[in-house]
Formats: C-alpha cells, structure tokens, sequence
C-alpha cells in the first residue's frame, strides 16, 4: 500500500492530467492553513485512490462526473469537470448527450443550469483549440 505522501503525489499527477497543470497548481497554492487540509484529502483519496484505481478510465469517471455533479446541481465543479471531460476526450457531443440524460433524470433546472455552464465552458475550449492551430505548408 503506497505511503499517505506517495498517495498524495500519485493524486496530484492524477488531479494535474484531468484538470490541467495551471488549474491544480493555483488551487494548491491559494490553499491556507484552514483550508489546505481539506485540498490534501481531495488530493490523495478522491485522485490519489479513486481515481488512482485503474478498473474505470479517467474518460469514463470524466462522464460519471458530469451526470453526478449536474445532479447535485455544482455549477463551479462542474465547469472544471467538463474541461476536465474535455482533456480526457469526451466530445462535445457525448457531453450534450450526458446533459440530456441528466435532464430525464435528475430535472430541467439542474440541466438547464449545466448546459449553460457546459456552454460557456466549451466556448473557451473552442477559443483555446482554435488559437493553437498551426497553418501546414
């Protein structure tokens, strides 16, 4: 069984492939006396052993996510969890589909709330991609 600080190191690399380097790094940073106890738990048990633990892909946590956190209607999570879908290689459409059965599921407000998070989050995405095309020739 792998020590608290290698499980701690093993959900910060975790953390960093899903939501980004710059993301994980300001978020630990920011981190106070108060608070920082609470971003090392997230990081070693929901990064380091969840999704540490190879049986799921991070492409598919990606998508349990999105349902889960449009579900409890968590609109700041969810919006890094849909970049994070994104960088794992959820389509967009497989996102609008995964709202869509949250929809049924869980009801209009929530849904509503997350595609409108969705949106904007992929509206970013798109920007980004498309500045970091290069022309060929």
């Amino acid at each position: 069984m792998p020590s608290e600080s290698e499980m701690f190191e093993k959900g910060f690399l975790n953390r960093k492939a899903v939501l980004g380097a710059s993301h994980v790094e300001k978020s630990w940073e920011k981190a106070d006396q108060f608070n920082r106890p609470a971003q090392r738990l997230v990081t070693e048990y929901c990064w380091g052993e969840v999704w540490g633990d190879e049986t799921l892909p991070f492409r598919t946590r990606s998508m349990l996510n999105l349902a889960m956190l449009t579900a409890m209607n968590q609109q700041h999570e969810l919006a890094v969890h849909v970049r994070g879908a994104l960088n794992n290689g959820v389509t967009p459409d497989e996102i609008q589909a995964i709202l869509l059965q949250a929809m049924v599921y869980c009801g209009a407000p929530a849904a509503l709330s997350a595609f409108r998070t969705a949106s904007t989050v992929l509206r970013d995405w798109e920007s980004e991609q498309n500045g970091k095309a290069t022309p060929t020739g």
